[in-house]
């Protein structure tokens, strides 16, 4: 590989640990720490609109004149429906849900503003909802229902926020715009829930790291490798986070791999990279 090729394939690769990492934090944070949901939400958003707004500074941007108050309160409902929902769910479901929701948000809009799927695209789309509806049926290794819809629900939003955000401008300033924007909504959020805050030193620094690193410099480096890519391969690769999240749920986490989660998994995001390299679709970025 070439120097810029490798470059690129090293910065999309720790984008998609990032990414994964995410979930690992969010889930370390609320099953083994003390922190509240609420908490662990504010302290992300604060915490990476703050690396955001420096990385903004860095490149001598004298202001944040992008984003908007609706992307921001899109943003925060998936930050706060993502943090709700790892109470129960394992890293590794809560990935594959978020993603699997994310992208049928993407490619639903895309049906509804008039394009057509190719015959091997309904097939794909037809194998990822029977993946979902095999993962969430009742059972022994079944998902938490409250958690499954607050993850489904935080995908819709990560889905919105993405649509919305398109043409917006310079990503990183229009990304460090909603972040700064939603800080108040969080902050009203934690003084609606004062009485059940509860924050320990290691959730902390969990949710800053989720925060400034995961999310705030995850997307930085996101955006400066996603030039170089096209847009079916940055949508493909993005299948990649839901493995990396089993991997971390099961190294960092102890957290086992069912079969269950297998074959769905197996379904769920062999059917969207049928849909999406079929046709450029672009991907997201939870």
């Amino acid at each position: 590989m070439s120097t810029s090729t490798t470059r690129i394939f090293a910065l999309t690769t720790l984008t998609m640990i990032a990414f994964a990492g995410n979930s690992l934090l969010a889930r370390l944070a609320l099953r083994d720490t003390a922190i509240d949901a609420a908490s662990f939400t504010s302290v992300r958003l604060i915490s990476g609109a703050l690396m955001l707004w420096l990385l903004v500074r860095l490149k001598q941007r004298t202001s944040l004149v992008y984003g908007s108050w609706l992307s921001a309160l899109v943003l925060f409902v998936y930050a706060v429906t993502f943090s709700f929902a790892y109470i129960s769910l394992p890293a590794a479901t809560g990935a594959l849900l978020l993603f699997g929701a994310v992208q049928a948000t993407m490619i639903g809009h895309g049906l509804q503003t008039g394009e057509r799927l190719q015959p091997i695209q309904t097939a794909g789309l037809l194998l990822a909802i029977g993946g979902l509806v095999g993962l969430l049926l009742p059972g022994l290794s079944a998902p938490p229902v409250e958690g499954s819809v607050l993850m489904l629900v935080a995908g819709v939003a990560w889905g919105i926020y993405s649509l919305l955000g398109r043409g917006a401008g310079d990503p990183i300033s229009v990304t460090a715009g909603n972040f700064l924007r939603a800080v108040p909504v969080t902050l009203l959020l934690s003084l609606v829930v004062y009485e059940d805050i509860v924050i320990d030193s290691a959730g902390f620094y969990y949710a800053v790291a989720s925060g400034a690193i995961t999310s705030g410099i995850g997307y930085a480096i996101w955006y400066t490798a996603l030039p170089a890519l096209k847009a079916n391969t940055a949508a493909t690769v993005q299948l990649s986070v839901p493995a990396i999240a089993a991997v971390g749920g099961i190294v960092f986490l102890d957290e086992p791999m069912t079969t269950r989660l297998v074959i769905t998994s197996v379904a769920i995001l062999g059917g969207i990279a049928l849909v999406i390299r079929a046709k450029k679709v672009v991907g997201s970025d939870p």
